[in-house]
């Protein structure tokens, strides 16, 4: 039966910025990294149609192609890049032990060295209308997308820090914007509180919810409700961004991966080291706090130098 399992140097679990950039720098460093990329090849910016403040790409791109440069610079370097699910994973506790990881619930992998970038999700509220214009006008990333929409009408959906900063951001781009909150307070900090209040161009609408997003191919408005007095009203927006947060892509790690409360893995100090030896981890799923392509990408590199010099030290 070991005679059938696969022996790898470098596994990278996951795709995206993060874990194709690992994926680079272990394939240069002679790694032989094996990528399983996920249900999701090229993670979140897939669903993102224009990514314009990634350095190098001076007239901007498209998320799908830019993940798909990503995929075929990482595949000219050596690195085996397939499609397939993680479904298990057995870490050794100890310094040089070999990681045991089950994909598709069927073929079992030992690898040396882990790097686990799969990635965070975006949390919708789950209304067709919302996912069908995901791409279109729909959007879960302000700092991302918020620069199309300058000098037009937005809503914000959520009433967090995350929400009240998303708010602020694009109330300097857009004419103006409108806050969902569906309670009659907002959860975020008062100092948040205080910046949206002090914001002139942006309006907080309490008790209120998003009943359908407007509009066969791109947002021509939306409609809400008013949770109280159930009352609709229909609104003349282009965009339309969720911020009620993001989940991190954990749960196959949980009770083996020291994570923080919300279920981001903690990494060592400055480092993509976790809890366990040979094993590192990249991009949104250990940084709750930046979220961008190019953050993902640089501790995609650090994992893969953090592997290669713990592979270097055993």
């Amino acid at each position: 039966m070991s005679d059938t399992i696969e022996k790898i140097e470098c596994l990278i679990i996951g795709s995206g910025p993060a874990g194709y950039t690992a994926a680079i720098y272990a394939a240069r460093a002679d790694l032989k990294p094996v990528m399983y990329t996920g249900m999701q090849m090229g993670g979140q910016l897939t669903t993102t149609t224009e990514v314009d403040n990634f350095p190098g790409y001076p007239d901007g791109t498209d998320g799908t192609m830019m993940m798909e440069d990503f995929k075929k610079q990482a595949e000219r370097f050596g690195t085996d890049v397939r499609f397939g699910l993680v479904t298990a994973v057995d870490f050794s506790k100890k310094e040089g032990g070999i990681h045991k990881i089950t994909v598709d619930n069927s073929k079992v992998i030992e690898a040396e060295s882990v790097i686990i970038s799969t990635g965070a999700s975006a949390k919708y509220l789950g209304l067709e209308s919302e996912q069908r214009l995901i791409g279109g006008g729909v959007s879960a990333c302000a700092t991302c997308d918020g620069f199309f929409y300058k000098g037009q009408d937005v809503i914000v959906v959520g009433g967090g820090d995350t929400a009240a900063e998303e708010a602020t951001y694009l109330a300097k781009l857009c004419r103006k914007v409108t806050m969902l909150v569906r309670k009659d307070e907002m959860r975020a900090s008062k100092a948040m509180q205080h910046r949206v209040s002090n914001t002139k161009n942006l309006e907080v609408l309490y008790n209120t919810e998003l009943d359908a997003v407007l509009g066969e191919n791109v947002v021509e408005g939306v409609r809400i409700i008013n949770n109280q007095t159930e009352e609709k009203t229909e609104l003349s927006v282009t965009g339309v961004f969720i911020a009620i947060g993001h989940k991190p892509n954990t749960d196959l790690f949980k009770g083996i991966i020291d994570m923080d409360e919300t279920g981001y893995i903690i990494t060592k100090g400055k480092s993509t080291k976790t809890n366990m030896p040979g094993v590192f981890a990249a991009g949104d799923v250990q940084d709750k706090e930046y979220r961008q392509a190019v953050t993902a990408a640089g501790t995609g590199c650090m994992a893969a130098l953090d592997a290669e010099r713990y592979l270097a030290s055993l």
